[in-house]
């Protein structure tokens, strides 16, 4: 039987893509964003809402549930980033932020828990970012909600083991995606320098720590935070 995985943030970037490749490799998928659908694949269930909006992410799980018959892993790809001195950040930026990155991220995961559990299996991915770690200037709102999101990982993997269900983050360096388009290049080189691997990450480099976490033999890996490209706390 085919399995089933939820990936938020479809519309373009690495969500679309790994909506792409887990179907070519055979998963039943349900991807959601704000705006309509660019995949057309017969296995592909996509979802117009917004990741904050309760109501919306609520009926999603309850169809793909009913749809799919059950929900393997979950990938909270969803985000968006806002990069200003916090002294001239404007607080609506401030909510647009969270409720994105970490309400999104909180909503789903409650919601796709609650089938896991019953199910009494699962995989959790949510997404950090170096920016956390590094304490990087300009991105205090960016990463503070993305280290909302680690402490929330670390403690779901405590609440959901009971029930076989993992819950890991990844932190990506920067990738050339739409997030990073309005960063400033030399922002970009300084960054890369505080890496082991100065280099921008790839979409490979993400699958590749996706796919190790959702990996059924990954069953004993759970409330890890992974930095890719040498960083760390």
């Amino acid at each position: 039987m085919a399995k089933a995985i939820i990936v938020t943030g479809t519309s373009k970037g690495i969500g679309k893509e790994l909506c792409e490749r887990y179907l070519q490799e055979g998963y039943l998928v349900a991807g959601c964003a704000r705006s309509q659908s660019k995949i057309a694949h017969e296995n592909y269930r996509h979802f117009s809402l917004d990741v904050s909006d309760e109501i919306a992410v609520v009926a999603m799980i309850r169809e793909v549930k009913r749809e799919f018959g059950g929900i393997d892993a979950l990938i909270n790809n969803a985000g968006i980033a806002s990069m200003n001195h916090f002294l001239t950040t404007p607080f609506d930026s401030v909510k647009k932020v969270f409720e994105t990155n970490f309400f999104g991220t909180f909503l789903f995961s409650r919601e796709v828990g609650k089938v896991m559990m019953k199910q009494k299996y699962g995989r959790i991915v949510n997404y950090t970012t170096v920016a956390s770690a590094l304490r990087l200037e300009g991105e205090a709102i960016y990463a503070a909600s993305k280290s909302a999101i680690e402490n929330l990982t670390q403690t779901l993997s405590k609440e959901l083991a009971p029930f076989n269900i993992t819950v890991n983050a990844l932190g990506p360096t920067p990738i050339k995606t739409d997030l990073i388009k309005a960063v400033p290049q030399d922002k970009i080189n300084a960054l890369l320098e505080r890496q082991a691997i100065k280099r921008f990450g790839n979409f490979g480099d993400i699958k590749n720590a996706i796919d190790f976490f959702i990996d059924e033999k990954s069953d004993f890996i759970t409330g890890q935070i992974l930095y890719l490209g040498g960083v760390h706390n």
